[in-house]
């Protein structure tokens, strides 16, 4: 959807294993399930669809499964997968994998709430930290082609899941994302908002990213 420098990619790379912590995801790995995500939409090939499980649960552990047999190198995807760039850290991504980095991660989070929470039952958000990463990712997958309406017929279960599209910084557009996967503004109704499009256009007004055209398909 953008380009940016190399310096930019990886100061963006760092920030997102220092944002996510106990729960970061291997980019390179989650790039690959999110291009199968689109092909696949919604058939048994697709890494995360829900309408394979009954729980959220279970479509949680298959996706970890798919996801770490990439990290690993167990399963290797179709090169179509691959063609395209991924930015790739190796060195980042072993430590950020790494058990030692996520306990670490979650000690801190466990020093934070011992030394700044309230009461007690501030304690009960901690899983929601330890696993934000996963948990994001299983609610937008799950809610975004169970519940919602549908702006486009794009084959599959997509949905736009309002308020909550707006909630998720956009993300919950999905019905909009896949009916234009390439195109950064997940939002196409008066009434849907994509915060994280506008972030992005903040990016770009101060040259740190640079928006791609959209490419209209000839019919």
């Amino acid at each position: 959807m953008y380009t940016t420098s190399r310096r930019w990619e990886k100061t963006f790379y760092f920030l997102t294993w220092l944002v996510q912590g106990s729960s970061f995801l291997v980019p390179r790995a989650y790039a690959v399930m999110h291009r199968m995500h689109h092909t696949y939409s919604d058939t048994q090939q697709d890494p995360h669809s829900p309408h394979f499980f009954k729980d959220i649960w279970q479509m949680m552990m298959h996706t970890a499964r798919i996801f770490s047999s990439f990290v690993t190198g167990e399963n290797l995807p179709d090169l179509q997968f691959t063609e395209e760039y991924i930015p790739v850290w190796d060195k980042l991504d072993k430590i950020g994998n790494h058990w030692v980095t996520r306990l670490s991660f979650g000690a801190l989070y466990v020093a934070f709430y011992v030394i700044f929470a309230p009461n007690y039952w501030w304690f009960l958000l901690l899983p929601v930290h330890f696993l934000m990463g996963p948990i994001q990712g299983a609610i937008v997958n799950w809610f975004g082609h169970k519940l919602g309406y549908s702006n486009f017929n794009n084959g599959d279960h997509s949905k736009n899941t309002t308020p909550f599209g707006i909630v998720m910084m956009g993300e919950l557009f999905q019905n909009n994302h896949h009916f234009k996967k390439m195109d950064p503004n997940f939002a196409k109704k008066w009434f849907e908002f994509d915060f994280t499009f506008q972030i992005m256009r903040g990016l770009q007004f101060i040259k740190i990213i640079k928006l791609k055209p959209l490419v209209i398909p000839l019919k």
